[in-house]
């Protein structure tokens, strides 16, 4: 059916949405530093919240569900990685 991207927690999803996806029972897993993404799986819906970088994904429809999980895995990946680098600058103090 669809993926609705949010860059901003303050947008994401519409009340509309919410009201046609987001209803009923839900399963709730957390991932990342501190459980800082949060996977919610309804029957017709995934919401992924990922409060490191304030980022929500809603994907809707059965064959979209499957989307999010690879989504996760790698947004996982990718604040792994961005945790690792080293910063290409030094300060006076590093050397």
């Amino acid at each position: 059916m669809g993926v609705f991207r949010y860059e901003n927690k303050y947008s994401a999803p519409t009340a509309e949405q919410r009201k046609r996806y987001m209803t009923g029972e839900r399963e709730e897993h957390t991932f990342g530093p501190e459980g800082k993404i949060l996977l919610i799986a309804y029957d017709e819906a995934v919401y992924i919240k990922d409060d490191i970088d304030e980022v929500r994904i809603l994907f809707t429809g059965i064959k979209d569900k499957q989307k999010a999980y690879d989504e996760v895995r790698r947004l996982l990946e990718y604040h792994q990685q961005k945790g690792e680098e080293e910063s290409p600058f030094k300060t006076a103090g590093d050397s």
